[in-house]
């Protein structure tokens, strides 16, 4: 067993680099992901949940989770409740939302951060003022 050190949480389920999934993976606990998930992956609401998908790690889906340490691919939106860790090969296309967010250099996101908890970022007005205008906002 692989243990946390964050949370306590241990790594009791490995997918590994030449397993495929297709189709949605419900869990709950720990996860680690060493293969290919060609569908969802969706931790167990109201449960403590850890995702670790490494460097040879890809999902196809949605990611909903509540940490999640990411150093693989993600091909679509990423859900993480808790924590999400973006380690230097990480690469997600999709929008990312997020209670706490760790990046390393070297991490690309395609896509919209959306803190939780947050609502809709609201557009700033549009403060252009005509050349020579003395007009104050």
């Amino acid at each position: 067993m692989l243990f946390s050190k964050k949370k306590g949480l241990t790594i009791d389920t490995l997918i590994g680099r030449q397993t495929v999934v297709e189709g949605d993976l419900h869990f709950s606990g720990g996860l680690r992901l060493d293969g290919r998930v060609r569908g969802n992956v969706l931790a167990v609401a109201d449960q403590p949940s850890m995702l670790v998908v490494s460097e040879t790690g890809v999902v196809e889906g949605e990611v909903k989770v509540g940490h999640l340490v990411l150093n693989g691919t993600v091909t679509g939106p990423v859900h993480a409740a808790e924590l999400l860790e973006l380690q230097p090969q990480a690469r997600v296309q999709g929008e990312v939302h997020y209670a706490a967010l760790e990046m390393h250099q070297g991490a690309i996101v395609e896509g919209r951060l959306v803190p939780l908890g947050n609502t809709e970022p609201k557009a700033l007005p549009n403060l252009k003022l005509a050349a020579g205008s003395e007009e104050s906002a």
